[in-house]
């Protein structure tokens, strides 16, 4: 690949946002770092602002490279069956997102950071990953669910998309949390990606 050329920067940002995935393996959103983003890539920090001016930059470009494979997941499940009950059709969503669990991460953090320090360019393109995933949730349902009218797809997206917001704190509970919620008497246990999609889904659907 030749200095410059599309094929090395596309690599380059293809690092960059994969450097940023392994260091949110063990770190927060807001303690990771443009510097310590540099420091697992193959490059100088400073290089990294060819491609990325801040590290809200990263995390949508990552953000945005999931939605892109949710929805390949999403048109899978929409081109290989004929039927599907409202039961078979949340398992199969639910089964979706437990393979996006950096997806539903990513959700949980606060948006408004993200997006407000990203270029309006790195922002629609987003929007637009965005936008695919919401319009193949649409065709599933419009698919499976011959019963629902345009309006009633509508209002499922309006509830279910906003709800995969709060599937990863509820999955992923850290140690603090678990104690508080222990002290607090409130219920917790048996709480997983797959199990809280697959029953927030059939809910949302049988309403």
């Amino acid at each position: 690949m030749s200095r410059g050329s599309p094929e090395l920067t596309a690599a380059r940002k293809e690092e960059i946002m994969n450097a940023c995935e392994q260091l949110y393996q063990t770190m927060s959103f807001h303690d990771i770092t443009l510097k310590e983003i540099g420091e697992v890539t193959s490059f100088s920090r400073p290089s990294i602002y060819n491609y990325f001016k801040t590290k809200e930059e990263i995390f949508l470009a990552l953000f945005e490279r999931e939605y892109e494979t949710w929805t390949e997941d999403l048109m899978m499940i929409l081109d290989e069956n004929d039927r599907l009950s409202h039961e078979q059709l949340a398992d199969q969503v639910a089964r979706s997102l437990e393979k996006r669990k950096l997806l539903l991460k990513i959700l949980s953090v606060n948006l408004y950071d993200m997006e407000e320090n990203s270029v309006m360019e790195r922002l629609v393109s987003f929007k637009r990953a965005y936008k695919q995933s919401t319009d193949a949730i649409k065709a599933l349902i419009r698919k499976f669910c011959p019963e629902k009218d345009e309006e009633s797809i509508d209002r499922f997206a309006l509830v279910f998309l906003p709800f995969l917001h709060g599937v990863h704190p509820y999955a992923f509970s850290t140690p603090k949390q678990m104690e508080a919620m222990d002290q607090a008497g409130v219920p917790y246990g048996g709480r997983t990606i797959y199990s809280l999609v697959y029953e927030g889904m059939k809910n949302i659907l049988n309403q």
